[in-house]
């Protein structure tokens, strides 16, 4: 059976158990909306040691500046 995946070309917001077109605008919002309860030490971050160097140091800059947590891992241990 071959599936067709297309990308999606605009955000989607989920309003009542279904999803609809939005404006990158109202996504961001609910976005951040939905992740600010967890500012702070109940935040943490898991990244990849597979990553490049420069997504690495994207997820810890967003763990640490954005949601004001130190809890960054990029399982270098495995």
């Amino acid at each position: 059976m071959k599936r067709n995946y297309a990308r999606l070309d605009h955000p989607l917001v989920r309003d009542g158990g279904v999803l609809r077109p939005a404006s990158m605008d109202e996504a961001m919002t609910r976005a951040a909306e939905g992740l600010a309860p967890y500012r702070g030490a109940a935040f943490g971050m898991f990244s990849c040691s597979k990553a490049t160097n420069e997504t690495n140091y994207m997820a810890q800059k967003f763990s640490r500046l954005v949601m004001g947590s130190n809890n960054v891992d990029s399982c270098n241990r495995t």
